[in-house]
């Protein structure tokens, strides 16, 4: 029988180790895929740039959450300038629905959403595993409500 999907147990990360043994485990491979399956039996899956996506799905009553590579940063893959930013906070300002970004806090991400709601929480990075304890650092919260 498939676990009920609120009893589901729901990771805060993913990633891979060399240290430790891969996660997948055969013998429990069909209570795995069963629970994908309920975890995302009502999700759509777009491939459209960002803005058209928010345009398509945009009602008073949806929710966008986005979360844009950090200016600065290196590795993404994405070309994702300054311009962007910018274009999202436009967005964000003249939408029906509500927006939550997550950027990192620098001064070109306050001057790009300024305007907007901002909070600053402190998070720790602890992606690739290197760093005992993780790297601290300082994230904005923007949201247009």
């Amino acid at each position: 029988m498939p676990p009920n999907p609120q009893t589901i147990p729901v990771s805060q990360t993913f990633g891979t180790a060399t240290t430790s043994p891969p996660k997948l485990n055969l013998l429990r491979l069909e209570e795995d895929l069963s629970a994908a399956h309920l975890r995302l039996s009502r999700t759509y899956v777009e491939h459209l740039d960002w803005a058209t996506c928010v345009a398509k799905y945009d009602r008073p009553h949806t929710l966008f959450y986005c979360d844009p590579p950090y200016w600065g940063t290196e590795g993404y893959g994405v070309d994702f300038g300054l311009e962007q930013y910018n274009r999202l906070a436009e967005l964000a300002k003249s939408i029906k629905g509500k927006m939550l970004i997550s950027v990192n806090d620098i001064a070109e991400m306050r001057t790009a959403f300024a305007g907007l709601s901002m909070e600053t929480v402190d998070i720790t990075y602890t992606v690739g595993g290197g760093r005992k304890g993780g790297a601290k650092r300082r994230e904005l919260i923007i949201r247009n409500w």
